[in-house]
């Protein structure tokens, strides 16, 4: 049977997505997806090399009559965010992305799509694969691990790169250059806990707070979408303020780089507070979803009885915990001066789990300062200590400073704005992207990021919007045939 895709316009670029998305890629899990590549690069007959860490270069000569201009670097990272629906039946490790056409977009059936960054991915190998593009010399580079660390970015040595002007094919909107990010790093809380035995007469209940939103920490944390994390402890907090109830676990959010949109917890009380605490929840529902009916329209708590667990948390740390979740920053916390609409500072509480005398909170802190960004994660640092946690920060990687006046920014918006008669606009980003450490390696080089119109990433709403492919896949080859002489 015909895949859907095969149809769409432009046909090399998406049967390459289609191909690609059948590879499972999940982070750290890319050994299949980099032998895609190198398979790839090989059978076009191109120098085709993996790095030690896992990042794969494939480089191609320049088209005739474009010997002399200068050599391009086209990016993009081979790995996806794998986030799917509770009800949804799909392993991630064994089954490519079930894509499908609704409109003017390509959607996956519950699960992420994978078109962040696999639109970018497909996009260079059309451009390897073709023998009619117009192009420069050309280094196609796919690094790894960029939703998990960006370790493939840290770990690419110096000298394997020739080009002085980087296409990082990694952004989400089809109006905007991206010149510029934030920074992150990871902070997460440890701590064995003790665990005591449930009261006679205890009853157990399995609360959920689902159907939120979500979407990517850093493009959407402005959006004012709810944290799963954060509306299942206030939750908690107000509950235990009318009835006592002993919690026995916590399973909330997922990947770091992803805005909560589930959590679970398991919890005993006695019997005769079971219908007051269900009462309870029931009435901070409505007030949650009023709160959020326009950021997440489809939020509810859902309450099921259950088997009574048989340890609970300790009183003392029940109660520390809840405190110290409570005042974890979430969401904004500075935007950045002189430029509206800018997030400078932010962080995502991105996963709370306590499981068997383990609790783990993880925390992505991003901002384009340093400085600020250290001073956030410091604040949640003092947090984790009040409870008693062990705090490791770790995956520090650093933002990149814009060049407003570089040649290819200059060009790439003239070309802009020829093709589509209108302005770009030309602006910094709240992601993380991987420019500002290549950056770091290669010192010097020109660095401009774009793509598609791509809505929902890191969720399972993720979709790319087909039209939009179809404009930036013009730009990008009207680049292309625009790059400046050596």
């Amino acid at each position: 049977m015909t895949h859907p895709l095969i149809q769409l316009e432009p046909k090399e670029v998406w049967n390459h997505f289609a191909a690609l998305n059948a590879v499972p890629r999940p982070s750290k899990k890319e050994e299949r997806v980099i032998q895609f590549m190198i398979d790839f690069g090989n059978a076009l007959g191109l120098p085709t090399l993996k790095d030690e860490v896992g990042n794969v270069i494939i480089k191609k000569p320049a088209s005739a009559g474009m010997e002399n201009r200068a050599t391009i670097i086209l990016q993009s990272h081979l790995d996806m965010v794998h986030q799917k629906n509770a009800s949804t039946q799909f392993d991630f490790d064994k089954e490519g992305i079930k894509m499908f056409v609704e409109g003017d977009w390509v959607k996956a059936e519950g699960t992420t799509l994978g078109a962040d960054n696999g639109m970018g991915v497909a996009s260079i190998m059309a451009i390897l694969a073709s023998k009619e593009i117009v192009h420069p010399a050309i280094e196609a580079l796919f690094t790894i691990d960029e939703e998990t660390g960006m370790t493939g970015a840290l770990g690419l040595k110096g000298g394997l790169l020739e080009g002085r002007i980087l296409l990082n094919l990694d952004t989400e909107d089809d109006q905007e250059l991206t010149i510029g990010c934030a920074g992150g790093i990871d902070v997460t809380g440890t701590r064995h806990y003790l665990k005591k035995d449930v009261p006679e007469g205890s009853a157990g209940l399995e609360i959920i707070v689902r159907g939120l939103t979500g979407g990517h920490s850093g493009m959407d944390i402005h959006l004012g979408r709810g944290n799963a994390n954060k509306l299942m402890n206030r939750l908690l907090i107000e509950a235990h303020k009318v009835v006592h109830f002993e919690i026995a676990s916590i399973d909330g959010g997922g990947l770091r780089n992803a805005i909560p949109r589930e959590s679970k917890v398991t919890l005993a009380v006695l019997h005769d507070d079971k219908a007051a605490l269900v009462n309870k929840i029931a009435s901070f529902e409505k007030i949650l979803k009023e709160e959020h009916r326009l950021t997440d329209p489809n939020l509810e708590v859902v309450v099921n009885e259950i088997s009574c667990p048989e340890k609970v948390l300790e009183k003392h740390f029940q109660i520390h915990l809840l405190q110290v979740i409570h005042v974890i920053p979430n969401g904004i916390f500075r935007m950045t001066p002189g430029i509206e609409g800018l997030v400078q500072s932010s962080n995502n509480l991105a996963r709370v789990l306590l499981k068997d005398g383990e609790m783990s909170i993880q925390c992505l802190t991003r901002s384009s300062v340093d400085s600020e960004k250290m001073y956030l994660a410091s604040i949640i640092e003092e947090a984790f200590h009040l409870l008693g946690a062990v705090c490791e920060m770790k995956g520090s990687y650093p933002g990149w400073t814009p060049q407003p006046d570089a040649t290819i920014v200059k060009l790439m918006s003239d070309v802009f704005e020829e093709v589509f008669q209108m302005k770009p606009h030309v602006n910094a980003c709240h992601a993380g992207l991987e420019c500002g450490i290549l950056g770091t390696n290669y010192p010097g080089m020109q660095m401009i990021s774009f793509g598609p119109n791509i809505r929902g990433a890191h969720s399972p709403d993720e979709r790319v919007q087909i039209s939009s492919v179809q404009k930036y896949w013009k730009f990008l080859l009207q680049t292309l045939q625009r790059i400046p002489l050596k």
